[in-house]
């Protein structure tokens, strides 16, 4: 079984919750058997990557519109791929891909995860729409990556018949075993206890509001990544005068590892639909630490459930985060019951194993269908 994943972006290049995604689910099914090929685009491609078990394929990105790449090389590699392959695995939102798809009409079956509705360019999505439409009705199977999302994505809700739930799943066995010197050495560092944020700084991941909840407690917060609004939330920082606030930057696999081990809890505000899932929190999970996100109508709320993971709370509102936080704080026992229920729940739920099994499942189902 052959499967050509395709998207805009890739890991390492980029560490998007997608690009975690689909490197998660190439390796764990390669290891059922599967061979994956993953076809993206890149500042600097090269013509094949050997990565982690499965095969990358970059060509060149020649411009991008809205954060949507585009590159002429990539049809005809995908003509390529898509004659060596079984069936094809799409990642949406990524217009660049409808075209493609449509533009080749390629003659195996299809299967799409739905990642998120598009949320932010909403003149843009006016012009799309009918393109949408008809690649969302060509592709043999949609996946939603939690049942949250499926009940309240207008879009997938006209779908219904022919979409399923898999969730999003981690491995494990492949995060770097936490080093207890420097996990030592980040409490001397930020505290005993400190709070969390590990991501992108995008505009949809609440950050803003970590800093206006910093102003009214005096928790240590420790913001780990990096990303277009970087410059503003350190300029913010500085002039708030927040003592509390530590910005690493970019982490390292090793340094990420040790900083959940070290935190208290993870904070997750991200406040808009764009947030249709959060990798992070299942890695706060994984790690047994009590969770804090907002209710978006996402599946953040199917990975954090109030007052058994950790504490959901209103999105856009700073006092409810810090009042979240001071709960948490205050209730070290609760805490710690919380955490080990989340990671109780990413066991029976988010585990790569299970995801990666759903999916070969899945795939052979509309392989064999196909061929009938």
């Amino acid at each position: 079984m052959h499967i050509l994943h395709f998207y805009k972006n890739t890991l390492p290049e980029t560490m998007g919750g997608i690009e975690q995604f689909i490197d998660q689910i190439a390796r764990g099914t390669t290891e059922l058997g599967v061979k994956n090929t993953v076809l993206s685009l890149s500042k600097q491609p090269g013509s094949s990557i050997p990565t982690k078990g499965y095969e990358l394929c970059t060509v060149k990105r020649n411009f991008e519109i809205a954060s949507n790449g585009f590159s002429w090389q990539a049809i005809n590699m995908y003509k390529k791929l898509v004659s060596q392959a079984d069936l094809i695995h799409y990642h949406f939102p990524w217009p660049f891909a409808d075209l493609v798809h449509q533009i080749v009409s390629p003659q195996i079956p299809s299967v799409l995860t739905y990642h998120s509705d598009i949320v932010r360019q909403q003149l843009l999505l006016k012009l799309y729409r009918p393109i949408k439409t008809r690649f969302l009705n060509s592709v043999d199977h949609i996946v939603a990556t939690s049942p949250n999302y499926l009940q309240s994505s207008a879009v997938l809700r006209s779908f219904n018949y022919k979409t399923s739930v898999i969730p999003i799943g981690i491995n494990h066995d492949i995060y770097a075993t936490p080093n207890l010197d420097r996990v030592s050495f980040l409490k001397e560092q930020y505290g005993k206890r400190f709070f969390l944020f590990l991501g992108a700084f995008r505009y949809y991941k609440g950050l803003e509001f970590i800093l206006e909840s910093a102003d009214q407690v005096n928790y240590p917060i420790v913001i780990a990544g990096s990303g277009p609004l970087d410059e503003k939330l350190k300029a913010i920082a500085q002039h708030k005068k927040l003592k509390n606030i530590f910005f690493t930057g970019i982490t390292s696999d090793q340094n990420k590892c040790a900083l959940l081990e070290a935190c208290y809890g993870l904070i997750f505000p991200s406040h808009l639909r764009s947030e249709a899932f959060g990798i992070s929190l299942l890695e706060g999970a994984m790690f047994s630490k009590p969770l804090i996100s907002c209710e978006i109508g996402t599946g953040t709320s199917y990975v954090n459930i109030h007052n058994e993971t950790g504490l959901v709370i209103p999105p856009s509102n700073s006092e409810a985060l810090a009042n979240a936080m001071s709960w948490l704080w205050m209730h070290p026992n609760d805490a710690l019951q919380m955490g080990q229920k989340a990671r109780q729940r990413y066991e029976m739920l988010f585990t790569a194993k299970k995801m990666s099994q759903s999916y070969f499942d899945l795939y052979s189902n509309l392989i064999n269908t196909y061929k009938k």
